[in-house]
């Protein structure tokens, strides 16, 4: 197929154009009804020159978008907001050692691999059911372990809240995010049955 000075220009593609009534070949794709995702590039329509500038003219792509949406997409980091575990600072791994500490380079990487591996050991609640990676992730935010309780759950929630919550320290608006995942973290908790 060969390609001439209109980008995206497809020749004796075989193709009729999708416009209703049109008996011109279809050497232009446009968006079809079925949008690309993880299955698939998604449908495509064929249009003539004449029909695809129509298309091109009317085409929104912002249509359905709430204002925030809008203005997310427009963001020039729109779709990179998040780092990929491999181009985090710590790859996905906690912290790296304090080499000072060890004599041996090979001391430290092993005791940060032992680390890694207790973090990954099952661990269960009192009555016996294994809690989840995310019921695991929560404890470690509000800083507690398997065998709280309750009562220690509402009063670490409650320590936490007056540290990070704007009306409570002055206004300091620096820790929201800290406090969202703490409100995540005790809704989630909270309504674990292994609690006693």
């Amino acid at each position: 197929m060969v390609q001439d000075r209109f980008h995206g220009r497809i020749r004796d593609a075989q193709r009729a154009c999708d416009w209703p009534g049109c008996d011109q070949a279809g050497e232009f794709r446009a968006p079809g009804i079925r949008a690309p995702g993880f299955d698939g590039p998604g449908d495509y329509r064929w249009f003539c020159l004449d029909h695809i500038r129509a298309f091109n003219a009317g085409y929104d792509y912002f249509a359905g978008m709430s204002p925030e949406q809008i203005w997310a997409a427009q963001s020039p980091i729109h779709g990179w907001e998040s780092e990929a575990r491999a181009f985090r600072p710590t790859a996905g791994i906690d912290s790296a050692p304090r080499w000072g500490d060890f004599t041996d380079p090979l001391d430290a990487i092993s005791q940060r691999a032992r680390k890694r591996a207790e973090a990954l050991r099952p661990v269960s609640w009192p009555d016996g059911r294994v809690a989840s990676p995310e019921e695991r992730k929560a404890l470690d935010v509000l800083g507690l372990d398997i065998t709280t309780d309750r009562r220690a759950l509402r009063q670490r929630y409650s320590d936490l809240l007056h540290r990070y919550h704007p009306d409570r320290n002055g206004g300091d608006r620096a820790h929201e995010s800290r406090l969202q995942e703490v409100v995540e973290a005790y809704q989630l908790l909270r309504k674990v049955p292994g609690l006693a």
